[in-house]
């Protein structure tokens, strides 16, 4: 499983641990992800592995539906693409 959030992108960066003698090696720098079950009123609960920024977007745009709905498909990642088309389907299956 990749280490990439699935709403804002972000992944894994690459850089150098620095020492006092300025000797430089390389390291990671790891996203803050976290394995999460969502609740979205129309698909019901969604496990997804977010970072925290995405988790405050979320909790900011006013729930996973409204991010869904709110955010231009061109702007997701195709994961998140899949899913907005699920609730889609749902959403007009439900009002239909």
């Amino acid at each position: 499983m990749a280490r990439r959030c699935v709403v804002t992108g972000k992944g894994v960066q690459v850089g150098h641990n620095v020492s006092h003698a300025n000797n430089k090696t390389k390291r990671r720098f790891l996203p803050n992800l976290q394995q999460v079950s969502v609740l979205s009123d129309v698909l019901g609960p969604l496990r997804l592995r977010l970072s925290a920024a995405a988790l405050r977007t979320i909790e900011h745009k006013g729930g996973i539906d409204a991010l869904l709905r709110d955010t231009p498909s061109r702007e997701m990642s195709p994961e998140i693409q899949r899913l907005k088309r699920r609730s889609d389907k749902a959403t007009a299956k439900k009002a239909g």
